[in-house]
């Protein structure tokens, strides 16, 4: 069988990888605080003898584009949104991950917590919110509580900043860092209260990559395709009678 087969089925199958990160893209378009996933692909020559006249496609890396999303305006006094780089700290099964969704809530225990309910950390471990009092969120992360005119401080929420490099975005979606242990907190990092940073997912875009893909498809399909017909003409010419 001609070699072309496997050398076009490497194209086709990074070109599925490729499709199936679009799709996951075009998915979470609406998600806060959403990044995009690009699949990076690269030809490898074959180390063959004979003439190196072929490349495989191999999936180089999965990189994210860490472009900040559009801020839009909610009001809602648990919701945050990161100012430029950096990401808040949450508990996760696994241990400390790290993310840009800042549509925060209080749990019914008083946790501060995602919608998906995974705590919100601190600078001293999980946030909890004192009961009937209004939270003021400030730009570096300080909780305070107002009750009967009184305002005391809460806590303060842990956020980082670490190198986008040394990221990693996890199964469940969250990013943490390759060495697996926790970031520093970084006092540079501001906030924004009331706010909540869209996806930076550009639809346009990943529509017309999505377009793209699947012509590479139809085409390397089409290579597998002519490269059988070749093979079986070939057979019934040499094949004894």
């Amino acid at each position: 069988m001609d070699r072309v087969i496997y050398t076009a089925m490497t194209g086709a199958k990074s070109t599925l990888d490729q499709q199936a990160a679009v799709a996951h893209n075009l998915a979470n378009v609406d998600s806060t605080g959403f990044r995009t996933e690009m699949h990076k692909m690269r030809a490898v020559e074959v180390q063959t003898q004979a003439m190196r006249t072929r490349s495989f496609v191999v999936d180089a890396s999965i990189a994210t584009d860490f472009t900040p999303g559009p801020m839009k305006f909610t009001g809602n006094p648990f919701d945050v949104a990161l100012k430029g780089k950096g990401w808040l700290a949450v508990q996760t099964a696994s241990g400390e991950a790290y993310s840009r969704d800042g549509s925060l809530e209080v749990s019914a225990n008083g946790v501060l917590q995602t919608h998906a309910g995974l705590p919100v950390l601190g600078d001293g471990g999980p946030i909890t919110i004192p009961p009937d009092s209004v939270i003021v969120i400030g730009v570096d992360g300080t909780l305070s509580a107002i009750q009967n005119g009184i305002t005391n401080e809460v806590a303060r929420l842990k956020l980082v900043n670490p190198p986008e490099s040394e990221l990693v975005r996890g199964e469940d979606g969250f990013f943490r860092l390759r060495s697996g242990q926790p970031a520093p907190a970084d006092e540079e990092v501001r906030v924004d209260g009331g706010y909540l940073e869209s996806s930076n997912v550009n639809v346009a875009e990943q529509m017309v990559q999505m377009i793209s893909l699947a012509r590479q498809f139809e085409m390397q399909m089409r290579v597998i395709t002519n490269s059988q017909e070749n093979d079986r003409s070939a057979t019934q010419m040499i094949a004894p009678r």
